[in-house]
């Protein structure tokens, strides 16, 4: 009996449902062919849309922030790499263009010598100062290079503007290096324009340096450019030490007093570069032989 009367009424409400779905589709169709003849839903559209647009925001704001932190984070870091290597290479380029800038310089005396010294490349690597010595009567750094590396007591230290010092103490990781200003150093030096050899002394300040054995007689003026004679086999030669600054003769002394100004900003620099001469390392070669 329930069967029946449930047969009996489905075929009543199938066709009123379709009737709804019919006036339902007309009414769709109407809709969309008024709302693209004469645009009546615009306003409804835009302010749904308008209602919408906060939430979008809040939804799409974490993946915005990921995708710039991503961002920010990796072109940061490239952009330290790419620092690094420019300012090593920048110091590369200055250290031969010193070597460069002395070859030109010299006269036709030391031709030959100059022929010789340009088939001659030194190796150079470039290290940083990791602590500097707070006694003022010291003029001493400590460096990130030691004897892992190579780097060797007495071993010529330079920057990009001039000769900086020597490595005085190697450790395993680190060394411990001397500047030029330090009252107990002295380099054997020569004038540029004219080859005339010296000895410049530290005074204990990181802009000045005393030649304590020019004659009074000697070639020297203000301006003159000191590089490193070579002799001693600590310092290449044809590296910039300092630039003459006084020259004061004094009659009844056999030495003038002449002062020159380091080069190098000493009491500045962060970054040196170490050098491995071609006549140190022919040296090293020939004492096994010589043993």
């Amino acid at each position: 009996m329930v069967n029946s009367r449930a047969s009996s009424s489905n075929p009543a409400r199938i066709p009123a449902l379709g009737i709804r779905v019919l006036l339902l589709m007309a009414a769709s169709i109407l809709l969309m062919v008024l709302d693209h003849r004469q645009n009546h839903l615009d306003a409804l559209r835009k302010a749904i849309g308008a209602a919408v647009y906060p939430i979008q925001i809040v939804v799409d704001a974490p993946f915005r922030l990921w995708e710039w932190l991503r961002e920010g984070t990796s072109d940061r870091g490239e952009l330290r790499l790419e620092v690094s290597r420019l300012q090593a290479e920048r110091l590369l380029t200055n250290a031969r263009l010193q070597r460069l800038s002395a070859l030109e310089a010299e006269n036709a005396r030391l031709r030959e010598l100059l022929e010789a010294r340009s088939q001659v490349r030194d190796e150079i690597r470039v290290a940083e100062i990791m602590a500097v010595d707070a006694n003022p009567y010291r003029h001493n750094i400590v460096i990130d290079i030691g004897e892992r590396e190579g780097a060797y007591d007495g071993q010529a230290i330079v920057d990009a503007s001039g000769v900086v010092g020597q490595i005085i103490k190697t450790g395993l990781t680190t060394s411990q290096a001397m500047l030029i200003s330090d009252p107990s150093h002295s380099l054997p030096v020569e004038v540029n324009r004219n080859g005339l050899r010296t000895i410049a002394s530290g005074t204990g300040e990181f802009g000045r340096l005393d030649l304590p054995f020019i004659t009074n007689n000697a070639d020297i003026r203000p301006g003159d450019l000191l590089v490193t004679s070579g002799l001693g086999g600590a310092f290449p030669a044809g590296y910039p030490v300092a630039v003459v600054d006084t020259v004061n003769r004094i009659p009844q002394e056999p030495f003038a007093d002449v002062t020159a100004v380091p080069a190098a900003s000493l009491d500045q620099v962060r970054e040196v570069m170490l050098i491995w001469s071609s006549t140190a390392n022919l040296q090293d070669k020939e004492e096994p032989a010589d043993e």
